[in-house]
Order: C-alpha cells, then sequence, then structure tokens
C-alpha cells in the first residue's frame, strides 16, 4: 500500500508539527534534490486534517509524544530520560511524557504525577494518539525542538530559553546559518495566536524532517523501544 496520496508532483513536501494556542502549527518545506525550500506556516484545527491533507505530506516531525508507557507506577520513557541527559541545561524541556491511564482519563494528571505545562497539552496528545498506529510510524516521527537546535548547533546545547529575547535570538541566528535567508519567509507574518517561540520550534523540527527524509537522522534511544501498543517511543534529531 503507497503512503503517497493524491496528484504526483515534481518535489517532496516535508513537515514539522507543533502545538500552539489556536491548534497545531505547520511548518511545510519543498524539497528536490539539494533544494530546501520552506513555506509559510498554517495553522490546522485538529492533527486530523494534517493527516488528511491532499497531497499527503510524506513526512511529519511532530512535538507531541508517540508511544506511552501504560501506567505511573512504570519507569519513564527511556527517550525522556535520555534526552534530558544529552541536553544538559536544557533538559528541563524535555517532559515525561503522561502515561496511557492519564491520556485515556482513568487517572488525573496529578495522580500521574505530571507537570502543568504537560497537563495543558493532554487535549493536543490525545489527538496524535488517537489516529497514531506502527504503520503510520512509516510517515509521522517524534521531535523535540530542543534536541533538534542541539544537532543545529554543532551538538551543543542553546545557552538561553527560548521565553528569553536573548535565547530566540541565538535560535534565529542557528536556523539562519543552515538556511541562510530560507526562514525570513517562514517567520514573516505568523498566523493569528501564534508566536515567534512556536515559529522557532516548527522550523527547528522541519530541520529535522528533512534529515529524516534523507536518512540523516539520530534516535533516542539507538536501540529501539515499544510500549504496549507497538509503537516505537523515539526522539528523532
Amino acid at each position: 500500500m503507497s503512503l503517497h496520496r493524491g496528484p504526483t508532483l515534481p518535489y517532496h513536501v516535508i513537515a514539522s508539527v507543533t502545538p500552539c494556542p489556536p491548534g497545531w502549527l505547520v511548518q511545510a518545506a519543498k524539497v528536490q534534490g539539494a533544494t530546501f525550500a520552506p513555506e509559510r506556516p498554517r495553522v490546522y484545527p485538529t492533527f486530523l486534517e494534517i493527516l488528511d491533507e491532499r497531497p499527503a505530506f510524506e513526512l511529519l516531525i511532530v512535538n507531541a509524544p508517540v508511544g506511552y508507557r501504560d501506567a505511573p507506577g512504570d519507569p519513564p520513557r527511556q527517550c525522556d530520560a535520555e534526552a534530558r541527559r544529552l541536553l544538559g541545561v536544557r533538559g528541563a524541556a524535555v517532559h515525561n511524557a503522561p502515561t496511557r491511564a492519564v491520556l485515556e482519563g482513568t487517572m488525573t494528571w496529578q495522580e500521574g504525577g505530571l507537570d502543568a505545562i504537560t497537563a495543558t497539552l493532554l487535549p493536543r496528545y490525545r489527538e496524535v494518539a488517537l489516529e497514531m498506529s506502527p504503520f503510520r510510524q512509516r510517515v509521522v516521527f517524534e521531535g523535540n525542538p530542543e534536541l533538534s537546535f542541539y544537532q543545529l548547533n554543532r551538538d551543543t546545547s542553546m545557552r538561553r530559553s527560548k521565553r528569553l529575547a536573548e535565547g530566540r535570538d541565538e535560535r534565529v541566528d542557528v536556523l539562519d546559518s543552515h538556511v541562510p535567508g530560507g526562514i525570513d519567509n517562514a517567520l514573516r507574518d505568523p498566523p493569528g495566536g501564534v508566536g515567534l517561540r512556536h515559529q522557532l520550534d516548527a522550523m527547528a523540527l522541519l530541520w529535522t524532517a528533512r534529515r529524516v527524509f534523507g536518512h540523516g537522522a539520530r534516535r533516542i534511544p539507538r536501540e529501539p523501544e515499544w510500549d504496549s501498543t507497538g509503537l516505537r517511543m523515539e526522539f528523532v534529531f
């Protein structure tokens, strides 16, 4: 069964997906050989609408968990723990994924030991979990913006938080060094309700999408780990 849906195009379309207040920010790019052309970002109300886009995105990097532990008594996902160790000072940006017990509502987020930021994203995470299957992981991969910036910055974590102006400037400079002038179109005139932090995350994840598409991405953990439904629990960057 082909994963490509819609008309045959003379280029490939890949994208990153990150939660934002209006829904999901999608940053797409056209790829043809060495050409990498980011497009203007768009907001989709639901994750399903992204998957149903025609012509279909050939590869998606999503800033949301793919694969879950079943119960709060289970150890944290290996990918979350390893990513925090790798990022050091920026490791706090990698939150433990909720368990399926919390995701499915049989346990509250407080009982599940989640932080408030993760709790606010639970509705978005449920959207992704509802649509995911092992087969769909041939197209949809889990990423984390700070891991993407780590790779972009020559395996060095960002010095400042993206919540600070200095941290945002630092990330713009790193992105511009890899896509000279190419980020201007993506960062100009953002959709309503989308902040610069969301745009920077989306652009960094889009770079990871390019690396995955070109078979050059790294994975955490190096040895695959699967959840009880057969989904890989891993980050790509």
